[in-house]
């Protein structure tokens, strides 16, 4: 149970920070792993030290027990608890973001030095490691102020040049009083900010700034930082932002700037926190910029999708503000590129008014506007539907009005629809739209809701498996579902759960059942079979893996661990076949 951890998180916690597959056969008292050499090892060293826990601080070799994997951090003991926190909420939060496992040890030694201080264990990747030390680190610099001084040299030093680009390293910045608040912002906003645009492990303790990563990330994140600080004196321009590849530069006329920046600059900076950017306008020194009435420069930093993402974003809000400023003699474009980039599609006036309905948005001419969805076929289709779901809401009828059921026989991408009946609607929504979201996760396919239409799209088979979802989820309704054999099925897993544990597995009203499929992304219930015994099933179009926390391997995995959970209760008076029987049907994928 201990190695197991509350819902198995302990046990996919390691083997995420190995990389290596582990199952736990808690009958047997037996933890198979399985992966390379290096992965094997740093696995079973990190069970070990989980076990260890239990019975006192953990025993460690500093040269036995580091493969490259290990950072060693002296906790001061008055410090101690507030790293930890509240039953180790505040480690397992920094364990979580930061993909690491942690823990207190002792490293032996027996100095008086050992008597001041914990040594804090951190497990993982140079990075994850990386990251995790520089919070804690901070978390101490706020308990015991002056701490950091006295290891700077040893934490600014640590794990320089050992990453694969042969460039990693720290550098450091130390900041007045007044610009720490500024540098942090609201929240940590800004930080969070300069770390996702850079990719470098940006963190602050006490009033150092401390930039971790390769060469290329660190001079990043310093520039950032320098551009910021600089925009407290006056206008910034970046020089040759013509030749970096770090960044886009959106034109925005003048009267759309205040609009695109909103007020103290909230509409910007949720672009910035949706898609992990940096973004300014640019001026140079008595330029004038848009009060001079000319368009003014805005910059967008981060990586290639997150940029055009954020640019998209304020090339909509601009054309609300000034239509037909990006539109104007714009045309169709289908790129034939197979990697990152854009395809536009236009819509005819008839078209648009259909696509948005009666309570369309007017522009300023008082004719409809002109929608332009940018992104892959599937993703297209899912914005589209979705937009036709909002404007049936509004305008019932819009869409729906004589639409009849559809069953596409094209083997690739399509739309199939299927029309509910009054009582029928509802009961597929679910509270919030979560049955709706739970059958397309599983299918694999778009399902969306327009009016008492439900479209399907897909390919052919997940337009099927949604379909047949469907049909099951209202099929429950009248009573037990009888689903003969799923031999020939490859998105379904059989389990057959011992009958003293069903009740328990399947939660009041299906809320185990229900808690499972939220975490796992799948479709789950109790069907017969050609004999009439009732099993459980578990549908989802992916078979997950030993460590991953979604897909059917992943619930099967909460199910198992539920009815070892119940038997342990029972004291082992199970009474029925165990669910790890080799009686229980396995899809093929798997």
């Amino acid at each position: 149970a201990f190695i197991l951890g509350k819902g198995g998180k302990t046990k996919e916690k390691i083997a995420r920070v190995s990389k290596a597959e582990i199952e736990l056969f808690e009958r047997d008292l037996i933890l198979e792993i399985r992966g390379s050499k290096m992965q094997r090892r740093r696995a079973k060293k990190y069970a070990e030290g989980v076990m260890a826990q239990r019975t006192g601080p953990v025993s460690i070799s500093s040269s036995d027990s580091d493969d490259g994997d290990m950072t060693l951090l002296h906790v001061p003991q008055e410090a101690v608890g507030f790293v930890t926190g509240r039953a180790g909420n505040f480690l397992r939060s920094i364990e979580e973001q930061w993909c690491t496992l942690m823990f207190f040890c002792d490293a032996g030694g027996g100095s008086n030095r050992n008597k001041d201080y914990e040594k804090l264990a951190i497990f993982g990747d140079i990075r994850g490691r990386r990251g995790a030390e520089l919070l804690v680190l901070s978390a101490v610099e706020t308990k015991v102020p002056g701490y950091y001084d006295k290891i700077r040299d040893e934490v600014v030093g640590r794990d320089k040049g050992r990453d694969d680009t042969g460039s990693w390293g720290t550098d450091t910045m130390t900041f007045q009083d007044d610009e720490l608040s500024y540098a942090l912002g609201k929240q940590g906003g800004t930080r969070k900010k300069l770390e996702r645009s850079s990719e470098a492990v940006v963190q602050y303790v006490g009033h150092n700034a401390l930039f971790s990563g390769p060469k290329a990330e660190r001079r990043r994140a310093r520039e950032y930082m320098r551009w910021l600080f600089e925009q407290l004196e006056g206008p910034v321009y970046v020089d040759g932002w013509e030749d970096r590849d770090d960044c886009t530069v959106v034109e925005v006329p003048a009267d759309c700037i205040g609009y695109i920046t909103g007020a103290r600059r909230a509409a910007l900076g949720s672009i910035e926190e949706e898609w992990g950017v940096l973004a300014f306008f640019m001026n140079r020194k008595g330029d004038g910029g848009g009060r001079s009435g000319r368009a003014e420069q805005l910059i967008i930093f981060g990586n290639r999708r997150a940029r055009r993402g954020a640019e998209l974003k304020i090339m909509s809000s601009v054309e609300t503000k000034s239509p037909g400023c990006f539109t104007r003699g714009v045309r169709e474009k289908t790129s034939s590129e197979k990697g990152f980039d854009t395809d536009r599609m236009i819509f005819k006036d008839d078209e648009l008014s259909y696509a948005l309905g009666k309570e369309v948005r007017r522009g300023r001419s008082g004719r409809a506007e002109q929608l332009i969805i940018f992104g892959n076929r599937r993703a297209r289709r899912g914005a589209e539907l979705k937009i036709m779901s909002s404007v049936e809401t509004k305008s019932p009828g819009c869409f729906t009005r004589g639409v009849r059921e559809k069953t596409s026989s094209e083997k690739g991408f399509d739309t199939d629809r299927m029309i509910f009946k009054d009582d029928e609607l509802s009961y597929a929504l679910g509270k919030e739209g979560s049955t709706r979201k739970k059958l397309e996760g599983a299918a694999g396919a778009i399902l969306q809701y327009v009016g008492h239409v439900a479209f399907m799209a897909g390919t052919m088979r997940e337009r099927t498996r949604c379909r047949e979802f469907i049909q099951w989820l209202l099929a429950q309704r009248r009573g037990s579902v009888t689903i003969r054999s799923i031999a020939d099925r490859d998105d379904a897993t059989e389990m057959h759960v011992p009958e003293n544990c069903k009740g328990w597995v399947t939660g009041n009203r299906g809320s185990e059942l229900r808690r499972m499929e939220a975490e796992t992304g799948t479709f789950m219930f109790m069907a017969l079979d050609e004999r009439g015994e009732e099993r459980l099933i578990i549908f989802c179009h992916n078979a997950g893996s030993k460590t991953s926390p979604a897909g059917r391997m992943a619930a099967e995995r909460l199910v198992n661990e539920m009815i070892q959970e119940k038997l342990r209760d029972d004291g082992g008076r199970g009474g029925g076949r165990d669910s790890r029987s080799p009686s229980r049907g396995r899809s093929p994928s798997r």
